[in-house]
């Protein structure tokens, strides 16, 4: 329990306009990742209808794309696939409240380090942005947590 305390609990910057600051790119990452990147490969209530996925299915594309990297990857593509778009949607979700910020986040850079290398690289540096850009957003999150303005605040700021 103590492990689980000190991975929930955030580091506080010194004033609550710091914690604001660096608040609001979580949550519009944690929205991005939710609704718009995980939701169009994994069944989620708001997954766009077009899709037509079944609560937490991988959309049917998804493994064969996962296979085409090799390696572990083509070995076990379903798992992979099932986990990138868990990380992405549930994991967005996570960053988006701020609720077991530093284990969504984890998840969430294995993923943007997948997508960059193995996916986006061979497309050019220009579309390789997107995964960066969530990679350095998770990244203070895994050090910092969700500072203030997260379930992860409130649930270890009081002693049980």
């Amino acid at each position: 329990m103590k492990l689980l305390t000190r991975i929930t609990k955030p580091i506080l910057l010194p004033h609550w306009s710091q914690d604001l600051f660096i608040t609001i790119p979580r949550i519009v990452c944690g929205y991005l990742l939710a609704f718009n990147f995980g939701a169009a490969k994994f069944g989620m209530p708001w997954s766009p209808v077009d899709n037509n996925l079944g609560l937490f299915e991988v959309a049917f594309w998804f493994p064969n794309d996962v296979a085409k990297y090799g390696g572990i990857f083509a070995i076990a593509p379903v798992f992979f696939a099932w986990i990138g778009a868990f990380s992405e949607a549930i994991g967005g979700l996570l960053l988006l409240f701020g609720f077991q910020t530093r284990i969504a986040s984890f998840l969430i850079i294995c993923t943007m380090l997948v997508a960059i290398f193995m996916q986006q690289i061979n497309n050019g540096l220009w579309s390789c942005l997107a995964a960066m850009g969530f990679l350095w957003v998770v990244m203070f999150h895994l050090i910092l947590g969700s500072g203030r303005f997260g379930i992860d605040y409130l649930v270890t700021k009081t002693k049980i």
